[in-house]
């Protein structure tokens, strides 16, 4: 019986040996990808494929043909990404299975066995390349021959969770706001008659990942040199400035082709577009043929889309009243005749109603301390920077503080702001008179989506001192001492700015409206006239002549034909105020107005016996009709959701051609489209649609109708989607 016993003992023992030295075979991998990319926030982009972020471990399940032998059994891991990779350019990385993790370096640790099953932990460093990697491991014994097994595939992200990477936001509310919320609003109009537009960023939806990157891979930076192009993925100052120059396609294969005029019968009007994700989509779709037509607000939509998806935590910011300083002066120019229409055709410089840029957080070790956080980029192609149509990105704290050299573009977006606006009289070829110079209209209210809210938020100053503090006209002279240099000084418009430009009027003159003003009827205006106390007049009556002019709009500042005149003769006694009744008709307007509907009224009154000349403007904005979007109960992921959208015409004409498109993540795949006909003046008209939403939690749905009439009837519901209920 012993040696029975013996024998078995010995068996068993060649066995265990002979599985020892068996090899190690690679049956299957579980890259774990629902688990990981929850603990990685995005799960929202899917969980059939692993997208983690980088400065943060995550799990991989290997099942061998038998139990793994730490010390005798070799694992290396191998990470890959871009055309050529090498672990010199940072695209490249190989690293051992190890205990315990080393660092800020590419890391495989923290395992277990169980059975045949090995579950590690992989580090990936929080300055690591982003994009999509091949991961794959080499199998060895000792220094025996090895095996090479591919693992798969993920796409590593910027991780603004975590502290060591560039781009960290100490806060998870902002996080919540910045990278994870998919809709918000643009902010457009006139700093009087701000308007919130909804807009779909759709960021999560499972293909505008990869439409990232293949924008990145379109870059002139990438064709020049892929791998050296790859190699700087890891910096966000160098990602969010490739971003920048691909959004708008002035010097590449970029994704939108601007449109400033009112021709759009080759593509769509900017004021058409919900959304990013149709926009990404037509781009790669198309062979990467740039997506007609953006304006300001589109090309930085569509830039926070590509940012947030990427893990830089971005917002999207308007400007009102905002500065295009071609010459870099400091003052923008603008012309008006005798007649007191604005010469556009003179104008270099360019005052926008409105302009949109983003901000994208990020540290800058390129800048002295102090620079970090919030920084400026600017998609819409107005000027070149070292060689392309991007601009930025520029610290904000540098544009408060006048800090104009340090990179990127900061001068222009400085100019953006903060420029000094003179008005010109424009006679016998030449600008004879000033009529304004404005310290402080340039860069008014702005604007970007409150946090945690629908309201917005007026962050003005984050960007300038209050106007006329000490403060800032102290930052305005240092940035222009650094932006002119000796141009300064031998300036003759300035020396005319200094000498004229402070006189007393002898006339108060205002523009009111005498009611609100509606699409489709007359504009009822006052102008108000108060004389007030002077030097050359110090009593008896003055005689002015007013020739006023309405121009439409244009959303960059330029302006169209005049489609109204009026001539005013006023005696004004000292002491006394007169109220003069102004109507521009509807008829005058009626087929003359841009897809903006916005009017400068312009006024320019001579005293008859100086000569002098006086200025009075009043802008204009005639709000589209209103829509009222309803949901008729409890909203659930996969049940229908009846929506119930409601228009009324109170215009005195028919709305022709009506389409309505509705859009919004999470709701709806793609985009709802229908034909609604016309709608005649007065009448309502009431749709009724199903959806079936997609994902849980807070949803925006964003409705569209467009007409000949006016292109932008815009609505919004915030829809939160509860989780199927068993049935």
């Amino acid at each position: 019986m012993v040696a029975e016993h013996v024998n078995h003992v010995k068996i068993l023992d060649c066995e265990a040996m002979q599985a020892i030295v068996a090899g190690l075979e690679l049956r299957s991998v579980d890259l774990q990808s629902p688990r990981n990319n929850k603990e990685h926030h995005t799960q929202e982009m899917g969980l059939k494929r692993l997208i983690v972020r980088r400065g943060q471990p995550f799990g991989l399940q290997l099942h061998f043909n038998r139990p793994f032998h730490f010390g005798t059994d070799y694992l290396t891991f191998v990470a890959e990404t871009g055309p050529v990779s090498m672990e010199l350019l940072g695209t490249r990385a190989t690293f051992s299975l190890t205990q315990a993790r080393k660092g800020n370096v590419w890391s495989a640790f923290d395992f277990t066995v169980d059975t045949n099953s090995l579950l590690v932990s992989l580090f990936t460093p929080a300055n690591a390349v982003i994009g999509p990697y091949t991961l794959k491991t080499e199998i060895s014994q000792g220094q025996g021959h090895s095996v090479v097994h591919p693992l798969g595939t993920f796409i590593l992200l910027f991780n603004p969770w975590n502290a060591e990477d560039d781009v960290y936001l100490p806060s998870e509310i902002l996080l919540q706001e910045y990278i994870m919320m998919d809709y918000g609003f643009v902010y457009k109009g006139h700093e009087r008659f701000i308007t919130a537009w909804p807009w779909n960023y759709g960021q999560f939806e499972e293909d505008i990942i990869d439409i990232c990157f293949e924008i990145l891979n379109k870059s002139l930076y990438f064709l020049e040199n892929p791998s050296r192009d790859y190699s700087q993925r890891n910096d966000p100052v160098y990602v969010c400035r490739v971003v920048s120059a691909m959004i708008n396609s002035n010097d590449d294969s970029g994704v939108l082709q601007g449109n400033w005029g009112e021709d759009y019968s080759q593509g769509v009007s900017p004021l058409e577009w919900n959304g990013s994700v149709a926009i990404l989509r037509q781009w790669s779709a198309r062979g990467r043929q740039p997506v007609k037509y953006g304006q300001c607000w589109v090309f930085a939509a569509v830039m926070c889309t590509v940012m947030r998806c990427l893990g830089v935590p971005t917002r999207v910011v308007s400007s009102f009243h905002s500065a295009h300083n071609m010459d870099g002066n400091l003052t923008i120019d603008t012309y008006y005749d005798q007649n007191a229409e604005i010469l556009s055709t003179r104008k270099r410089d360019k005052i926008w109603n409105f302009h949109v840029w983003n901000e994208c957080w990020m540290i800058r070790k390129d800048l002295p301390p102090g620079y970090n956080g919030w920084q400026v980029l600017d998609p819409t192609p107005q000027q070149t920077s070292s060689g392309l149509f991007c601009c930025g990105p520029a610290s904000v704290k540098a544009i408060r503080e006048g800090e104009v050299h340090l990179p990127y573009d900061t001068p222009f977006a400085y100019a953006e702001v903060n420029a000094d606006e003179v008005i010109w009289l424009f006679r016998d070829g030449q600008a004879q008179e000033i009529l304004v110079h404005n310290t402080s209209s340039i860069g008014k209210e702005i604007s970007t989506k409150m946090v945690g809210s629908d309201q917005r938020q007026n962050i003005t100053s984050s960007y300038k001192y209050p106007e006329g503090s000490p403060e800032e006209r102290s930052v305005f002279m240092k940035a222009s001492r650094k932006m002119l240099g000796p141009r300064r000084a031998s300036s003759p418009f300035l020396d005319l700015l200094g000498s004229r430009g402070s006189e007393a009027q002898p006339v108060q003159l205002q523009l009111h409206l005498a009611r609100t003003p509606e699409w489709g009827q007359d504009l009822m205006l006052k102008l108000h006239a108060r004389r007030m106390p002077d030097r050359v007049h110090p009593q008896g009556p003055i005689r002015l002549v007013v020739h006023f002019s309405a121009q439409a709009l244009l959303h960059q500042g330029d302006t169209q034909e005049p489609l109204w005149r009026q001539i005013v003769h006023l005696n004004l006694d000292f002491g006394k105020e007169i109220q003069w009744p102004l109507l521009l008709p509807y008829d005058n307007y009626r087929n003359k107005l841009t897809d903006e509907k916005l009017i400068r009224v312009s006024g320019i009154a001579k005293v008859e016996d100086t000569g002098r000349s006086m200025l009075v403007l009043k802008d204009i904005s005639l709000e589209p009709p209103h829509l009222s979007i309803e949901v008729s109960k409890r909203a659930e992921v996969g049940k229908a959701l009846r929506v119930h959208i409601t228009l009324t015409n109170p215009l005195m004409v028919a709305l022709s051609n009506c389409t309505m498109v509705l859009e919004g993540s999470g709701l709806i795949d793609g985009q709802i489209s229908k034909n609604i006909g016309t709608l005649a003046p007065g009448r309502t008209i009431q749709i009724q649609v199903d959806l079936y939403p997609i994902k849980t939690g807070p949803r925006q749905l964003q409705v569209l109708i467009s007409s000949n009439e006016i292109k932008e009837i815009k609505g919004y519901k915030d829809i939160f989607v509860a989780a199927s209920r068993a049935s």
